[in-house]
């Protein structure tokens, strides 16, 4: 099964440039409204803060592409943000067999999937993505698979 929610990068580009537009023009009534006019006095702090903090939120909630693909013997999740110097993409690949367990985390607006995975020295690791833009659904369509991969799995451990 793959799941993609690449088809929404205009809506998140049109986002990020509506916001930093909002920047811009904030920081110029800002120096206008400080040199010139001076109406706004204290408040006219908030023409800048208030952008800043929308970005601040922007970037804290996460990268915006999640890619998965569980079609063949191998699991791939692919994160990215749509603006590619601000985070370093995240890109997996490993078999089915080597998935543990996942559990997906959901505190305010902010979602987050982790994924157990068996390592060669007999430990784990943890990897973690970020599926805050994922809908509803598209979370929805996402475990069931792993749900089956993990059962899979623990069968065939089961039988060993």
């Amino acid at each position: 099964m793959r799941l993609s929610n690449r088809k929404k990068v205009p809506v998140y580009n049109f986002f990020n440039i509506l916001l930093l537009m909002m920047l811009s023009a904030g920081s110029v009534c800002f120096i206008i409204d400080r040199m010139k006019f001076d109406v706004l006095e204290e408040k006219s702090y908030l023409l800048i803060i208030i952008p800043i903090i929308l970005l601040i939120i922007n970037y804290l909630y996460g990268r915006q592409i999640f890619e998965y693909d569980s079609e063949g013997e191998a699991l791939h999740f692919r994160n990215r943000n749509i603006v590619p110097f601000i985070d370093k993409p995240l890109n997996d690949e490993f078999p089915k067999y080597k998935l543990i367990k996942f559990e997906m985390v959901s505190i305010l607006f902010f979602s987050r999937l982790y994924l157990t995975v068996s390592s060669k020295n007999g430990g784990s690791a943890i990897l973690k993505y970020e599926t805050s833009y994922l809908t509803r659904k598209e979370v929805n369509d996402l475990k069931t698979p792993l749900n089956k991969v993990i059962n899979a799995n623990k069968e065939k451990r089961h039988q060993e």
